[in-house]
């Protein structure tokens, strides 16, 4: 599910997992199994770089598959998750999120904890549509998110829902730069070269500095109960069963 690329001192992790990259179980398992390995230097890479299909970064959360899970089970699906954000938040190297398509929901989420987003350009969207399935995002993302576009843009944001397209997310600063589909990885290598081309101390004792009141809001963060009463809220089941559906049929 997970393809691994050296360049040189950088890693490339690609979502391999046909046909949108949906997130499961597995996928995030995989995933964090990685990043918890750059954090114990069992792994030598400078940067990292998470990338997806051309087309598809990810389509966010595999609802249709989570559906099936119980509460104990989607308790141990949030911890993944929510120890994800939390790995790439307090990554000590860089990470850039290569967005080679489609990223809504879960998608964006990964995005929002690195440290550079590239996303590709076309009729492509990104964002967090959360409310429109009954849920209501984290309190981290909401910051993580806030600390790219500003508060207001980050609540207009939050409380429609509404997936944006490609310009849009630029001119707001959702990401950072656009590129043409097959240029993405390559412009999220060229960011991490021009960085490890600097005084290494320097750059990595910024950054850290500069990331502390991203990693703080993980120590203040809620419970995974909140979400998981969320999840199974009847509302909330009812909206994401007719979610799956759509996407089955």
């Amino acid at each position: 599910m997970l393809t691994e690329t050296r360049h040189d001192q950088i890693l490339e992790l690609r979502l391999t997992r046909p046909p949108v990259n949906a997130i499961d179980p597995a996928l995030l398992a995989d995933l964090r199994k990685m990043v918890k390995k750059i954090h114990a230097n069992q792994i030598d890479a400078k940067a990292l770089i998470i990338s997806g299909s051309p087309g598809i970064f990810s389509a966010g959360l595999d609802v249709p598959a989570l559906l099936g899970c119980d509460r104990d089970e989607m308790r141990g699906f949030w911890a993944d998750f929510f120890g994800l954000w939390k790995g790439l938040a307090t990554l000590p190297i860089p990470v850039v999120a290569a967005l080679t398509g489609h990223s809504p929901a879960g998608g964006t989420v990964l995005a929002l904890f690195c440290d550079y987003r590239v996303l590709a350009e076309g009729d492509f969207k990104v964002g967090l549509n959360e409310v429109q399935v009954g849920l209501v995002a984290p309190q981290p993302i909401v910051y993580a998110l806030q600390r790219l576009v500003g508060i207001r843009a980050a609540e207009r944001h939050l409380v429609a829902g509404d997936l944006i397209a490609p310009q849009a997310a630029l001119q707001i600063g959702l990401v950072d730069e656009l590129a043409p589909v097959e240029q993405v990885v390559e412009r999220a290598l060229d960011w991490c070269r021009r960085h490890l081309a600097l005084p290494g101390h320097a750059m990595l004792r910024s950054r850290q500095l500069a990331r502390a009141d991203l990693q703080q809001k993980f120590v203040d963060a809620e419970s995974g109960d909140v979400f998981l009463d969320q999840w199974f809220a009847p509302e909330t089941q009812q909206v994401l069963q007719a979610l799956a559906a759509r996407l089955k049929g």
